[in-house]
């Protein structure tokens, strides 16, 4: 079981797609948690430079990345559009 909190969302991510390599390789739950730690503007494991990047973005629009591992220590991306319309997870190897 997840337990999981209230806490406010601050990034709208739109329609959320996932590649084909994500939904083949990925626990789907390792990408729920992760899709809502990028809502609440936890960017997971990006550098301090792409954590300011989206702290900025958040204030003015741009592109937002996430990076997460799953349990098998898989490395994939959140990647969210500028206009908030949608976000990909992705995994390094799809972009």
């Amino acid at each position: 079981m997840i337990k999981t909190f209230d806490a406010p969302s601050i990034v709208s991510t739109g329609t959320v797609f996932a590649t084909a390599s994500v939904v083949k390789k990925l626990n789907p739950i390792d990408v729920f948690v992760a899709l809502q730690r990028h809502r609440r503007g936890d960017w997971g494991l990006v550098s301090e430079s792409d954590h300011e990047q989206n702290d900025l973005a958040l204030q003015i629009g741009g592109r937002l990345l996430s990076v997460f591992e799953d349990r098998e220590q898989t490395r994939f991306w959140i990647i969210t559009e500028a206009d908030r319309s949608q976000s990909t997870v992705l995994l390094p190897s799809d972009y």
